[in-house]
């Protein structure tokens, strides 16, 4: 097993870089550097490469070399780029000159002016009216051009300082600002053979940029984990964000893949360019032979059907349980299995190659969860298509003055397939927490306090029969 793109370099906190730290949480710590170059008193500094969904609160402007004396006196951000309603706006109640384009290629400009925008902040834009010869018209005469941008107008999101510097300072400086919009997941590929389970397992990073905002060459790192977020309407927010750019700062430099406080942060080998609106992947695992074991699970009841407090004492009536027989993939997570490596929670999908056209099948997938070095991993797949369970309730009994009853139940599982199976039968004691298993017809293992599993191996074309007789007591 290798790890494919985490990189082994240092990166020092005064990069000159563009760097993400990107959360499985939409949510990134976005770092740029911004040259400035102050003169003795207030400098107006701005920003325009901002994403559209800044947390200002969060945002650190700062020199990294802490060599520079400066402060910041005001700071700004502004998130509503120019457009054609915004720029009628600043010219209502003049006049400007409009296109019209004819099908025959004629070209006609005239005079109108702007009476009603239309442009409303925040808010639903009406039907701009404009004066044309004397007469009012409630939609636009032709394309408008504009003799500028307007006072004030910006094209981006931009971010904006007034600085103080009691001297000339010329540095670049570090941006750092907290950003909704960013997301990352672990995309998990498993290939196994027609016959046996050894398997190659790849592993990639999907990472998703809805900022608003593109990023060319960005240093990106991955958080694994659930960081608390407290929501926006908090009062407590800005401390909260105020904490989490500290930690950031101060962070030990990023290696390989590494124990991140409680989380684990991982690194892009290469630099990322990453479009707004854009999905990139890169694998970042790669092992060629893992074993793996396929399980079934027969767990009729799996769902607990009694409520209340107390012992439930009520026979079930008309019930009926499903059939299917679950199929479940496993595997260790550890170094003798060409793992051992903490694996991000993400998507695993299964394939299995046919022998007979060397395709790949797709045979399955579900979730798993952050899963750390050397524990077991197991994910349910789906339903074996041969393989069928069938659960009856057969007897029911109680003596409410001894305090006790006994429920009988009988479990039939079947193989229609032409290989032996093996089936773990999976019984949830649900109806009250002192309780024995009498008159089983084979030997179950006690999971929990209220679980029991038998495991019946099956010949080919073969069903069996297990009885048990559950007898609980309060």
């Amino acid at each position: 097993m290798k790890i494919l793109s985490l990189s082994t370099a240092l990166m020092a906190a005064a990069s000159a870089e563009t760097a993400l730290t990107i959360y499985n949480q939409n949510l990134a710590v976005v770092r740029e550097t911004l040259p400035l170059d102050l003169k003795p008193g207030e400098n107006p500094v701005s920003f325009d490469r901002a994403t559209a969904q800044v947390m200002p609160d969060s945002v650190v402007l700062r020199d990294p070399a802490g060599k520079a004396a400066f402060s910041i006196l005001e700071q700004s951000y502004r998130n509503d780029p120019v457009s054609r309603s915004l720029l009628l706006s600043h010219f209502e109640g003049q006049e400007i000159e409009f296109r019209s384009v004819y099908p025959d290629g004629k070209v006609e400009l005239q005079a109108g002016k702007i009476v009603r925008s239309g442009h409303v902040p925040g808010g639903q834009p009406q039907d701009p009216i404009i004066e044309v010869d004397g007469k009012l018209r409630f939609q636009l005469p032709g394309e408008p051009l504009f003799p500028a941008l307007g006072d004030g107008s910006i094209l981006r999101p931009t971010l904006g300082w007034q600085i103080r510097s009691d001297a000339a300072a010329k540095f670049d400086a570090q941006l750092s600002y907290l950003s909704n919009g960013f997301n990352w997941e672990a995309d998990y590929n498993l290939v196994a053979p027609e016959k046996g389970e050894t398997v190659t397992l790849t592993g990639w990073v999907t990472v998703n940029n809805q900022s608003g905002t593109a990023f060319q060459d960005a240093k990106v790192k991955l958080v694994a984990g659930e960081v608390n977020i407290i929501e926006p309407s908090h009062p407590n927010v800005g401390m909260m964000r105020s904490k989490m750019m500290a930690m950031e700062a101060d962070a030990a430099p990023a290696v390989q893949e590494k124990a991140f406080d409680d989380f684990h942060l991982y690194t892009l080998q290469r630099p990322l360019t990453i479009r707004d609106k854009e999905t990139k992947q890169v694998e970042f695992l790669r092992a060629a032979a893992v074993k793996a074991s396929k399980r079934y699970v027969y767990d009729p009841a799996a769902m607990r059907f009694f409520g209340g407090g107390g012992p439930q004492t009520q026979p079930i009536q008309g019930m009926e349980f499903p059939k299917d027989v679950a199929i479940y993939w496993e595997f260790k997570n550890d170094e003798s299995n060409g793992l051992g490596v903490p694996l991000p929670a993400g998507r695993v999908r299964f394939y299995r190659s046919d022998d007979q056209d060397g395709n790949l099948e797709f045979v399955g997938e579900n979730d798993i969860d952050h899963t750390p070095r050397n524990e077991e991993v197991s994910i349910y797949t789906g339903n074996a298509f041969d393989l069928v369970g069938e659960r009856k309730i057969v007897n029911f009994e109680r003596d409410d003055r001894a305090e006790w009853m006994k429920e009988s139940i009988e479990i039939t599982v079947k193989n229609r397939s032409k290989e032996p199976k093996e089936i773990v039968v999976r019984e949830h004691l649900w109806r009250w927490l002192n309780w024995k298993i009498e008159n089983a017809s084979m030997e179950s293992v006690k999971k929990d306090a209220q679980k029991i599993e038998f495991t019946v191996k099956l010949a080919p074309d073969e069903e069996k029969k297990v009885t048990y007789t559950a007898h609980y007591s309060w």
